[in-house]
């Protein structure tokens, strides 16, 4: 009789077992529960482009979390909690391998969220939503937008016609030629998602600081520049009513597009403004020709330079050397994402779950010298507004126009 109940007990307890292991495996893929948490830690991983066929790169990010979550777990984790990072996976600008990555993180690494996510041509968005996991990075295409699960430290970059869109960079540049009346922008483009819907966005950022738009195109092939620029250069020459645009916008993800493009623009004789959001970077002065083809170009970050005296980025710059990183654009905007998750994080509680995470997440606020300000709901549909310019001059960095934030307007 007793051998018979505790076969029994023995039995039940090895059901009990099961269903249970049955019940964390499902929390773990579904996203409402606590996958990737733990009594004493939050595991986290991301989704980068740190390789590409074009030479663009956003592997900073990596070691600017690294930097931001290193300093959080000194001082003791968030709610006793230290974050685990494991790192980020390389998409190579693959959107197969972007969704195969966000996968990997989810299923296999068991993350509670990815981050950062910085790829011009992310993949596994769809995925994270499905899944309800929580994503932070730099929002530059429009599969950020919308999405309840998905988290811009800059907000929604790529609205849909009739949302708000942003207006500092072309307010930002009014500012350096100290206005913008009488004055003609060209938008360039290359022939991918993010960069085509980039010109809608940018050229509303520029008409509503009053400059008048002299054309865009999106005509150069994604996958590689090229070996003639003379078309698209004789395009832009010309494209002001038979004369030069004042301003040439880049929306380009990648160094040598940009640097050959300006290249060529100079040599044809421009003088107008060069701009772009990505050529804020050292590695651009380690090669003399690209460093030369980038002299007088204004990067246009989301976030305060470097060369600011700042005290959140002395304090960002304390970090990131502190772990060995390079003070790049891309640190800047993993360092960022990061320090909006450790935000939202504190805010949620103890009581740690995605659910609960992504409630806390709707209606939070936070500003920042750093990267201006952010603010969900309204931040999944727009931009935050805020953004600075920086020159290469004379071979260095220097602050042109400082980071401000500016109303964002009708798309």
């Amino acid at each position: 009789m007793k051998t018979s109940v505790l076969k029994t007990s023995v039995a039940l307890a090895a059901s009990a077992a099961l269903l249970a292991g049955c019940a964390t495996s499902n929390e773990g893929s579904a996203g409402g529960g606590s996958a990737g948490v733990g009594d004493a830690a939050v595991k986290v991983g991301g989704v980068l482009t740190k390789t590409s066929a074009t030479g663009y790169s956003t592997g900073g990010a990596e070691l600017g979390a690294k930097a931001r979550f290193e300093r959080a777990n000194a001082a003791g984790g968030v709610h006793g909690r230290k974050i685990e990072f494991v790192g980020a996976e390389d998409d190579t600008m693959a959107p197969d391998k972007g969704a195969a990555a966000a996968k990997k993180l989810v299923q296999k690494e068991k993350v509670f969220a990815l981050l950062p996510v910085s790829a011009p041509q992310f993949g596994g968005a769809e995925f994270l939503e499905q899944q309800k996991v929580p994503w932070f990075g730099w929002a530059t295409g429009p599969f950020w937008c919308g999405k309840e699960s998905a988290f811009g430290f800059n907000g929604c970059l790529a609205p849909k016609p009739g949302g708000k869109t942003q207006t500092w960079w072309g307010n930002q540049v009014a500012a350096q030629l100290g206005g913008s009346k009488g004055k003609k922008v060209w938008v360039q483009a290359t022939d991918s998602t993010a960069s085509k819907y980039g010109i809608s966005t940018i050229s509303r950022s520029f008409s509503a600081a009053g400059f008048a738009i002299a054309g865009s195109s999106a005509a150069l092939p994604a996958q590689a520049p090229p070996q003639d620029w003379s078309p698209y250069v004789n395009k832009i020459m010309k494209s002001a009513g038979g004369r030069a645009p004042d301003v040439v916008v880049s929306v380009m993800a990648g160094g040598k597009f940009n640097s050959g493009l300006y290249g060529a623009l100079k040599k044809a004789g421009y003088k107008g403004l060069i701009t772009d959001a990505t050529s804020y970077d050292p590695k651009v002065l380690q090669d003399p020709q690209t460093k030369q083809a980038l002299e007088g170009v204004y990067a246009a970050p989301q976030f305060e330079p470097y060369e600011s005296d700042a005290p959140e980025v002395a304090q960002m710059k304390a970090d990131v050397r502190k772990v060995g990183g390079t003070l790049d654009q891309h640190t800047a905007t993993g360092y960022w994402s990061a320090d909006v998750f450790l935000k939202i994080l504190e805010k949620t509680g103890k009581d740690l779950t995605r659910d609960a995470f992504l409630r806390a997440a709707n209606g939070f606020s936070y500003e920042n010298k750093g990267f201006g300000r952010i603010q969900y709901p309204a931040a999944k549909t727009e931009p935050n507004g805020c953004g600075a310019l920086v020159k290469l001059e004379n071979g260095a960095f220097k602050v042109a126009q400082n980071l401000k934030c500016y109303d964002n307007t009708t798309l």
